[in-house]
């Protein structure tokens, strides 16, 4: 018997077990992966397993990582076009072998053309169910939270998809230390009222109730990215919301204007260089409302306000923020929890937190998060 002969093709919508990581619209033929971290994961018993991706993109490649029983064994670049990888090949076949496919790259949400599809897989093993971890968690952040950095060297400074990773990054490293399924919504630059540069439009609670609203473009349109999104179907234990350093950037960046209606935006600095208070109040009452939508839709998390991989200028303010929403309503599972600092030490490539800057938040942030989640 050839190898193709001993290989079994099945659609991905027809594999019996199968777990999905990230949002998605709930469409298996073909799968498509939107945000960093977003991942397919089987248990297979047998010894070889292929699955065909389809990719495409004009300025952002797609990246995806493999991961054979937690470990990374391979990461790629994806070309555009529709084609198979091995996974895996010339293993135990009695083995069972969990596998996940991860994409390492968050939404791109400049290049309309930036795709990540799953249509089929090739094996001949059978697969076996994938059990759920005993907690769910949501992670929401900007570039930190998207491992910009995270690979390559400390000189490079290009925003190119290779510096980005899903794996080596605090969110996962996070997760596997508490034994828990994880999502990630991220955008690099982007902040809770503005972008890194003041743009206004450049912020996630904008589009959190969406599948994944802030892409554009005809093909993600019909994908269903501005859907809303099943918040019912998944539940998180904890939401950790890494967000203000753009929206602290901001005021150091000089106005953003508006092509289409000519109006300007800033977040302002006094001639003494401190925050004006109007723009500081701004900021806050982004981040008081984005609590009461991310409790609306996430009702028995504990919502933990992460902050300071890279300074901690806007931690007054979010004290603040939190303290007022939590007097207004009396939501008690609020808590503002600080990161530890990048230093020359730890620092990766764009200037961002390396690989063990991610360890250390991690680290830090599993020790805080033992203590709220249950049992």
């Amino acid at each position: 018997m050839t190898t193709q002969e001993r290989l079994k093709t099945q659609p991905l919508s027809a594999v019996a077990h199968v777990k999905v990581h990230g949002r998605t619209t709930g469409a298996l033929a073909p799968l498509t992966l939107f945000w960093t971290g977003s991942a397919v994961e089987f248990n297979v018993q047998g010894s070889e397993l292929w699955i065909e991706v389809e990719a495409d993109y004009e300025v952002y490649e797609p990246w995806i990582s493999i991961l054979i029983n937690s470990v990374p064994v391979s990461r790629q670049m994806l070309t555009a076009g529709r084609y198979w990888i091995c996974v895996f090949r010339g293993m135990n076949e009695n083995a069972i072998k969990n596998v996940r496919v991860v994409k390492e790259v968050q939404a791109m949400s400049e290049d309309p053309a930036c795709l990540l599809q799953i249509h089929a897989v090739k094996g001949d093993g059978e697969f076996l169910p994938v059990a759920d971890k005993p907690y769910k968690m949501e992670f929401i952040g900007d570039s930190i939270t998207s491992g910009e950095g995270t690979v390559g060297a400390k000189a490079e400074e290009d925003w190119i998809p290779a510096w980005f990773s899903a794996t080596y990054n605090y969110t996962a490293m996070t997760a596997e230390a508490l034994n828990a399924d994880y999502r990630v919504i991220s955008q690099s630059g982007w902040g809770v009222l503005t972008s890194w540069d003041n743009n206004p439009h450049c912020n996630i609670p904008r589009y959190y109730e969406q599948v994944c609203g802030m892409l554009t473009g005809e093909r993600n349109e019909a994908l269903g990215v501005h859907t809303a999104n099943a918040f019912e179907d998944w539940q998180p234990d904890v939401v950790v919301v890494n967000l203000g350093t753009n929206d602290g950037g901001a005021f150091q960046s000089p106005a953003w204007r508006d092509e289409a209606t000519g109006e300007t935006h800033k977040q302002r600095l006094h001639e003494d260089g401190t925050y004006n208070e109007e723009d500081l109040a701004a900021f806050e009452e982004a981040v008081e409302r984005f609590l009461g939508t991310l409790r609306k839709n996430n009702k028995k998390a504990h919502i933990v306000w992460a902050y300071g991989m890279l300074g901690i200028p806007m931690m007054p303010s979010i004290h603040r923020a939190v303290s007022s929403y939590m007097r207004k309503t009396g939501d008690r599972r609020v808590s503002v929890f600080q990161l530890p600092n990048t230093t020359a030490e730890t620092v990766g490539s764009r200037t961002h937190p390396g690989v063990l800057a991610h360890e250390r938040a991690a680290q830090a942030l599993t020790g805080y998060l033992h203590e709220i989640l249950p049992g």
